[in-house]
């Protein structure tokens, strides 16, 4: 492991081909030599966070959807937001932008935080495991913005941050999912 990826975003390659990843912006909220872990920004499911976590409502509005943070532990709820006052956060990651303490309660995260996001499970990486999917050419890092955290347009999200990587990386960008159709 050269330096830490937290607070940074992985873009999945072209070349990875797992559904869990297909296209997907991750971002990278620890790094170590132990492993890794973040959550997917741009998979929001049709569930809403009313219907599926009521007791967040205080904090989140409940029409917002949950999105799909990871093939990890999907059955577990993990919370992102803006930090105001950091406080009640267990771990920033970008900024302001981090993971609240577990001892934080609903009603301080509300006054405390600008934006918050609602991930069901999240991405994982054991020992070595994102290091050697790296060098595979499988994820490209690249520096996070917060706004990428809470983008309005997440089904783009992908293509915009690899056009603003810029080079040969806006080709990637405009690339189909499907290349067939191209």
């Amino acid at each position: 492991m050269e330096e830490s990826l937290s607070g940074q975003l992985l873009l999945a390659s072209p070349a990875l081909h797992d559904p869990n990843f297909r296209r997907a912006v991750v971002l990278v909220g620890a790094h170590s030599e132990e492993g890794a872990m973040g959550v997917v920004l741009n998979r929001p499911s049709e569930v809403t966070v009313g219907e599926a976590v009521p007791q967040l409502e205080p904090a989140i509005d409940d029409e917002e959807p949950v999105y799909l943070g990871g093939p990890v532990q999907t059955s577990s709820i993990v919370l992102l937001g803006e930090f105001l006052d950091p406080s009640p956060a267990g771990l920033l990651v970008l900024g302001r932008i981090g993971f609240p303490a577990p001892e934080a309660g609903i009603e301080e995260l509300a006054q405390a935080t600008a934006r918050r996001r609602v991930f069901a499970g999240y991405a994982g990486w054991g020992e070595g495991q994102l290091d050697s999917e790296l060098e595979q050419g499988d994820w490209i890092a690249h520096p996070a913005l917060p706004d990428d955290v809470f983008t309005e347009a997440p089904d783009e999200l992908w293509s915009t941050v690899m056009a603003r990587k810029g080079g040969s990386y806006v080709l990637i960008a405009r690339m189909p999912q499907d290349p067939s159709v191209n």
